[in-house]
């Protein structure tokens, strides 16, 4: 299958994609003012400021600036990719995605994850059955009724219990046709030394299968009952072709339903936290896994939630593991709060010990991110000492910057002054030195772009990116007039798409421009086109925008020409400064014309 092939497949499920289908599907739409609204499904809100315009194949939030073709959509709702949603689309509309023949590398390697995959769905099948069937897993429900973990539980998680043998497993998966060899790749045998035969990865062990969004197990992690002495607490299968751990959140195949609908993700550390919390109510809770936060699991919970508190151990290493985790998060746009456990208990500990109306009352008391890491500063830094508070100071005040709101700046500030027993005023300065201004200072626009003006500018190219989309022919007659710099940086990206599709002989279009053009481009697309008039008259609209950008070129000439004066009139040069007063004039002249 090459380009032009998966290009065609792509053109032919958005030609027969209908946006308003697609949407309706997911949210009831209303007809209003030639548009339909709906109460935007990625943010919550009262009043719909959500609309799809079916002529053009968009949709645009005006809430929360969401935006995008069909694809972009289904991608949003679903949680998917961009080309996940195209053959989910496809698949709907019944149309077949071309297929390319695959080398022998390829099959070999499909071939190798399917087994892999195979083996660890039996796996977790024989795992469960020897907890609820066997007299061995006798012990590993006495374990987890201990717990709390109630029957019904165990099945939705399908846990399970590896028996004190050294090949239990090995037996059973070498009856079904798999080799030694593929075990030991799964992960759940080890060869012995010497290499002469394989045995059990995990024995005498309570089993927790860890599973892919899909809910297919791709590993397992292990918490030991029988000869615990020499044993690793708990253990977990190693990394595989199918399981890596960077990538992947336990319960996130269970929860993410939840998690949407709460628009709050709980990450704790462990798998049998999240097991604890989803079994007292508490669904929309993932595990990293024990291991250290990433930007792959930043980036999968962004997906789903906008709200993210983290649940780790109040121990020492748990909470250093949490300052590593929050910028992580923080830099994905988060809200990012801090659940912190009395007593240096872990959360499973604490709703065994307190049960869930003590632990929804931490969450309703979560500690927002900058309280967070000032607490956690003021621990580990001697403050006694005025460098000890320059140093506090040094680390927490630019965390202060991300915080939009001056009023709220403020009060962190205050807050600041208070705890380290320092003068407000020091503490402004030494903000002034971090973020180049104090709190509640207003950024000023640029002298020769007052911010009236920079509004107009980006109007008039929204008017102008109007009529270019639909009339590329007119860019010439554009550039001609307006020189590319004077419209702002996203209208340059896609002025110059425009002009690319002009040279390639093919129109404009929204599925072209997902792929071709940054993801803040195609919002400004879809912003755009979801707030066209259709009563607009539009050519009258682009013929004023065209002025209004006439005249900003010459404004910065007229400004330009002012400057080159002022350093004539200081040299004396009679004869180059009247000839830039009569320059000022004609550009007065056109400005006044226009």
């Amino acid at each position: 299958m090459d380009n032009v092939e998966m290009e065609e497949f792509v053109n032919a499920v958005r030609e027969r994609s209908d946006i308003y289908e697609v949407v309706s599907r997911y949210v009831p739409l209303t007809l209003k003012s030639g548009r339909f609204w709906a109460c935007c499904p990625f943010h919550e809100e009262k009043t719909p400021s959500f609309t799809v315009t079916p002529d053009k194949g968009i949709f645009y939030c005006f809430g929360c600036h969401e935006g995008g073709n069909v694809f972009k959509f289904i991608s949003l709702m679903e949680h998917i990719t961009y080309f996940e949603a195209v053959k989910l689309q496809a698949e709907r509309l019944g149309i077949k995605l071309p297929s390319r023949k695959k080398t022998s590398e390829e099959i070999k390697f499909e071939n190798e994850k399917e087994a892999l995959q195979k083996i660890t769905s039996f796996a977790r099948n024989f795992y469960h059955n020897c907890l609820m069937n066997s007299k061995d897993g006798e012990q590993g429900r006495k374990y987890l009724a201990a717990r709390g973990i109630t029957e019904s539980v165990i099945k939705e998680f399908c846990l399970g219990f590896a028996p004190d043998s050294w090949d239990a497993l090995t037996k059973k998966v070498k009856s079904q046709g798999f080799s030694e060899k593929q075990l030991v790749a799964a992960g759940l045998a080890v060869e012995k030394k010497g290499g002469n035969g394989v045995y059990d990865r995990l024995r005498g062990r309570v089993i927790i299968p860890i599973s892919d969004i899909a809910g297919n197990a791709v590993a397992f992690g292990g918490r030991i009952l029988v000869n615990a002495e020499d044993q690793p607490k708990y253990l977990n299968t190693p990394e595989t072709e199918i399981f890596v751990k960077g990538k992947m959140l336990f319960g996130l195949d269970k929860s993410s339903r939840a998690i949407i609908n709460a628009n709050t993700a709980i990450v704790v550390e462990g798998y049998m936290d999240a097991i604890s919390l989803y079994s007292v109510g508490f669904k929309n809770v993932v595990a990293s896994l024990g291991t250290a936060f990433t930007e792959e699991h930043a980036k999968i919970l962004s997906r789903y939630a906008r709200r993210i508190i983290f649940c780790y151990d109040s121990d020492d290493a748990g909470q250093r593991a949490t300052v590593r985790a929050l910028p992580i998060m923080k830099n994905t746009g988060a809200e990012v709060y801090i659940l912190i456990v009395p007593d240096g208990k872990d959360p499973d500990e604490f709703i065994r010990n307190h049960g869930k109306a003590a632990f929804k009352k931490l969450l309703d008391n979560v500690t927002p991110f900058l309280d967070f890491q000032f607490q956690y500063k003021l621990k580990h830094i001697d403050f006694s000492t005025l460098q000890g508070k320059m140093q506090v100071l040094h680390e927490i005040l630019p965390l202060c910057n991300e915080i939009k709101d001056t009023l709220i700046q403020r009060e962190y500030l205050k807050k600041f002054s208070s705890v380290l027993l320092l003068d407000e005023n020091v503490i402004l300065e030494e903000w002034r030195k971090i973020s180049g201004r104090p709190p509640n200072e207003k950024k000023v626009a640029p002298k020769n772009f007052p911010k009236t003006k920079v509004s107009l500018i980006s109007q008039a190219g929204v008017s102008i990116i109007k009529t270019l989309w639909h009339e590329p022919e007119l860019l010439n007659y554009v550039n001609a007039l307006v020189p590319m710099e004077n419209f702002i940086n996203i209208h340059r990206e896609i002025i110059n798409y425009i002009g690319k599709c002009y040279e390639e002989g093919r129109t404009p279009d929204t599925l072209n421009s997902a792929r071709e053009l940054s993801p803040e481009a195609n919002l400004e697309i879809s912003r755009i086109f979801g707030n066209t008039d259709p009563n607009e008259a539009q050519m009258l609209a682009f013929h004023d925008s065209i002025k209004i950008m006439q005249r900003v070129e010459l404004e910065k000439r007229y400004q330009n020409i002012e400057r080159e004066i002022q350093e004539l009139s200081k040299v004396g040069d009679i004869e180059n400064l009247n000839l830039k007063i009569l320059n000022l004039i004609e550009i007065q002249k056109e400005i006044t014309e226009l």
